[in-house]
């Protein structure tokens, strides 16, 4: 560790650990998010043509990258291995104007991915009423989703569910109280929220947490970018 300023060293290696621990998290949740069955059905069922889990996919290939450059940004600090440090800053530069990329075609995209969600919760809203092996697989997800969010239907409410009402009239009541916002169908109270609009604030939610985290991460990158190119001049320079 002679030759190379001791703080400046410590600094990229605490900034690397960093660096390895979000890739770490950013695996571990895309991993849970891919085996999950929590709103696969709700997410993916119908006839949109998208596969929800591509971004998840990548999301995995992105978390196990980053690991490996936080790995490797570690050892180079510790065994001041030129190799190391110059292999981390290339990847690590790549993996930011990746996310800047995306970033700049999430931003651009926005309107067409709120557009395909629409398209595809309404689509997924006729399965409710039909009795095919993939509308009933869909169904229970759904009575899970309204016994959670305290809603009933996608696009209509109760009727939604047409002949299959009596499946989700559980699921779908909504309890007698004064402040309670209920509409009678087929002689019941059932919750006059929908679930539709729930669900797309959720998505909608989520996005703000990626965007949040993904700023945090392009922050910590740069900073990696930057130890890890002064450590590779001092010592190349010894």
């Amino acid at each position: 560790m002679a030759g190379v300023s001791g703080c400046l060293k410590y600094s990229m290696f605490f900034f690397n650990f960093l660096f390895w621990i979000c890739g770490t998290l950013i695996l571990a949740l895309s991993i849970w998010v891919r085996v999950s069955k929590d709103g696969k059905e709700i997410i993916s069922a119908g006839d949109s043509g998208t596969n929800p889990y591509i971004a998840v996919n990548i999301l995995i290939a992105v978390g196990a990258i980053i690991m490996v450059l936080g790995f490797l940004g570690c050892c180079g600090a510790v065994k001041e291995s030129r190799c190391m440090l110059l292999l981390f800053f290339i990847g690590l530069l790549l993996i930011l104007l990746l996310q800047l990329a995306a970033g700049i075609l999430g931003a651009a995209f926005k309107s067409e991915s709120s557009r395909l969600l629409n398209e595809t919760l309404y689509d997924n809203a006729k399965l409710l009423s039909q009795t095919t092996p993939e509308a009933k697989e869909f169904q229970q997800a759904m009575i899970a989703l309204q016994e959670e969010l305290k809603c009933c239907g996608l696009v209509e409410g109760a009727e939604d569910w047409g002949n299959n009402f009596n499946d989700a009239l559980e699921s779908c009541k909504c309890p007698d109280s004064p402040d309670s916002q209920c509409n009678s169908y087929a002689g019941t109270n059932v919750n006059r929220q929908t679930c539709l609009s729930l669900i797309k604030d959720m998505v909608e939610k989520n996005i703000i947490i990626v965007i949040g985290i993904a700023f945090g991460l392009a922050v910590i990158e740069i900073l990696g970018l930057v130890f890890s190119m002064v450590l590779y001049c001092q010592i190349g320079s010894k």
